[in-house]
């Protein structure tokens, strides 16, 4: 496949498959909320430097980083939007297990992935739109295909921001209630999402694994250098060894699922920035494992030395 094709390529869902993916990420967002506890916050007030440090390496820094990649590689229009879309998302839980697995700060890792799911029902659909406009080539490609910028964020926002709010009260006024049904419901947002992507792409496989060497390279550099920036974030802010694995997870692991469901909801589905998103949710497991590896490996090579 060449890459004008992937560009033209796009994920059509129904609207029982529409309704049932906003149904999906409403619930995921509303079991997370359920899960906010005051001490997830507790690096906001023991180092807030630290703490807004992480977030901006995370919800500034990676982004800008990602319109330097973009402009030094020239993807095509479509690519380059899924690694800006994947860039503005927050970060996911799975950064608390990878950081565990690296020996780093667990505590400063929840923080932030606490913190970064609370901004990011307001910075998200806003941080998407400024991020893509800068880039020439994504902003010409979202003109092409009648994007509706202001519905976009007034409708992404509501997705994210009421079963955020609603989930942090009940987690506030009915605790018990909360971890009760919390692992249920996203257990449920989670099969919700996996059957709608499954079945939406499904049908454009062959079309999207003869496009995956246009996608590879992309998905590695922008994740190699997510990871990069996380720890030379860390290095910055004068962070300790672990809080800096901490902080190199945070960045480099994204909620690769809350930008496919972006992609295919809001975001006419489009081929090349849904098979970046996809990829990546795949290659952050790899690369994740290659990272907890090496920072073993330098532990075992400092154990050995003493």
């Amino acid at each position: 496949m060449d890459e004008n094709a992937l560009d033209q390529l796009t994920i059509a869902l129904d609207p029982t498959a529409q309704t049932l993916l906003a149904l999906a990420i409403v619930t995921m967002i509303f079991a997370i909320a359920l899960g906010l506890k005051t001490e997830h916050f507790s690096f906001l007030r023991q180092d807030p430097k630290l703490f807004w440090g992480g977030l901006a390496a995370q919800l500034i820094g990676l982004p800008v980083m990602t319109l330097l990649l973009v402009t030094l590689i020239a993807p095509h229009p479509s690519i380059a939007l899924g690694m800006i879309v994947v860039a503005a998302c927050p970060g996911g839980n799975v950064s608390n297990f990878m950081t565990w697995g690296a020996r780093g700060d667990i505590a400063y890792s929840v923080s932030l992935t606490a913190g970064s799911s609370v901004i990011a029902t307001l910075w998200t659909p806003a941080a998407i739109l400024l991020w893509s406009s800068l880039y020439g080539p994504t902003s010409e490609l979202l003109d092409t295909i009648a994007f509706d910028r202001t519905r976009f964020v007034i409708q992404t926002t509501f997705m994210l921001a009421v079963p955020l709010g609603l989930g942090m009260a009940t987690a506030r006024y009915l605790p018990q209630i909360a971890e009760r049904i919390r692992k249920p419901l996203a257990m449920i947002g989670g099969g919700i999402l996996a059957y709608v992507v499954i079945v939406g792409v499904i049908g454009f496989w062959p079309l999207l694994v003869a496009g995956w060497m246009l996608i590879l390279f992309p998905v590695a550099a922008h994740n190699a250098s997510a990871f990069g920036l996380g720890w030379l974030s860390g290095r910055l802010l004068g962070a300790t060894e672990n809080r800096r694995r901490s902080l190199t997870f945070e960045v480099g692991i994204q909620n690769a699922g809350l930008a496919v469901v972006l992609l295919l909801a809001q975001l006419k589905g489009l081929g090349g920035a849904a098979a970046i998103a996809a990829a990546w949710g795949v290659w952050h497991f790899i690369s994740g494992g290659v990272m907890i590896s090496l920072f073993r490996f330098l532990d075992w090579r400092k154990a050995k030395a003493l």
